[in-house]
């Protein structure tokens, strides 16, 4: 299934003029407060009404302004993952989730129950109250009453947000999994760039109301001029294979063929996962360095220089595990000669890749 969306909406000062498709997997609409998120989720659930527009999921029409119609909320077959569960408190977890059940009755063929629990790892949780779960156990149970209401279109508005790290290290996987099991798309509303990286099949992203760059997670987030977020937060997302594990406590991968070491990943040889490698922890060198404590010494060739607007620059580097950014300042990169076309070497400290930026 596929969502295709286009609107205009005006609100106060603020204008939404967006229009982008999400194929199944995860779209992640990224970028900062008061870029139109909400406001584009909100027109998609039904809970505000655009000026202009059309929404469809497939062939299934939700909004079209020319034809007049909007279908309301109850009838759009969206699951709605919020920042909180937002479970019933009277209900047990098994309760919960038939709730969900109970409106996929009328719409069409049933979710399995067991399947949904065994994917999300909620057996134990089942005759419990929501007062008795944890922040990520809510979050699971309410992902599980979305799937189990057969949507044709899920809505995850920032489902992280109200966690704290050990909760958010918890609850992440399970969204890899909904986005790999699945051939329901899911639109998911982020201003986190570790999440992005790990979880989006495509990106759009939004500034001031309009959709700036959109496509593959590794395509958009490797692009110098998509920063949303700022340049500390700018990083690049390669794939890499799991190759070995040493006695050392180190995983040896291969991204392109090239090697990378990382602190231990609990995956098995054989593995593809994705990493983030931020531009602030790649350092740049003509030469190939010698005598440095980084095990990860990949050759490059520039792509782009862009200088920011004050002391720094992004540059974008093309090598054979894929594209990468660095962040250096403008002096730096003066000095160095960097310009398009020009050969490197990109340094990434082994320590540098945080649990959190990898991801399946």
């Amino acid at each position: 299934m596929t969502l295709s969306v286009r609107l205009q909406h005006r609100q106060g000062d603020f204008t939404l003029d967006a229009r982008f498709e999400a194929p199944p997997g995860i779209t992640v609409l990224f970028g900062r407060s008061g870029s139109g998120k909400t406001t584009l989720v909100n027109a998609l659930a039904g809970l505000i009404r655009p000026d202009a527009g059309r929404i469809a999921v497939d062939d299934r029409v939700l909004f079209d302004s020319d034809r007049g119609l909007c279908l309301p909320p109850h009838r759009r077959r969206l699951g709605y993952v919020f920042q909180e569960g937002r479970l019933f408190p009277h209900l047990s977890v098994r309760q919960n989730l038939l709730y969900g059940r109970w409106f996929a009755a009328r719409v069409g063929p049933r979710a399995d129950l067991a399947q949904v629990v065994e994917m999300l790892g909620i057996g134990a949780l089942l005759d419990r109250r929501p007062a008795a779960l944890s922040g990520g156990e809510k979050q699971r149970v309410a992902i599980g009453r979305a799937l189990l209401a057969a949507p044709g279109l899920i809505l995850a508005d920032e489902p992280l947000a109200a966690l704290d790290e050990a909760r958010k290290a918890e609850i992440l996987p399970y969204f890899e999994r909904l986005r790999d099991a699945t051939r329901v798309p899911i639109l998911y509303v982020s201003h986190s760039a570790a999440e992005v990286a790990r979880l989006a099949t495509t990106v759009v992203v939004l500034d001031g109301g309009r959709v700036i760059r959109q496509g593959p997670a590794t395509e958009v987030l490797g692009d110098p001029g998509v920063t949303p977020l700022g340049a500390r937060a700018a990083g690049a997302v390669l794939e890499a294979r799991v190759v070995r594990h040493h006695d050392d406590g180190l995983s040896e991968l291969s991204a392109g063929g090239l090697p990378l070491f990382l602190p231990r990943v609990p995956q098995t040889p054989g593995t593809v996962l994705r990493l983030r490698i931020a531009a602030h922890d790649v350092i740049l060198s003509r030469e190939r360095p010698v005598g440095l404590s980084a095990l990860n010494i990949l050759p490059a060739m520039v792509h782009e220089v862009r200088p920011g607007g004050g002391p720094g620059a992004i540059v974008s580097l093309d090598s054979a595990a894929g594209r990468l950014l660095a962040r250096v300042t403008q002096r730096s990169a003066q000095a160095l000669g960097l310009a398009p076309g020009v050969a490197c070497h990109a340094v990434i400290k082994t320590v540098a890749v945080a649990p959190e930026d990898i991801g399946h």
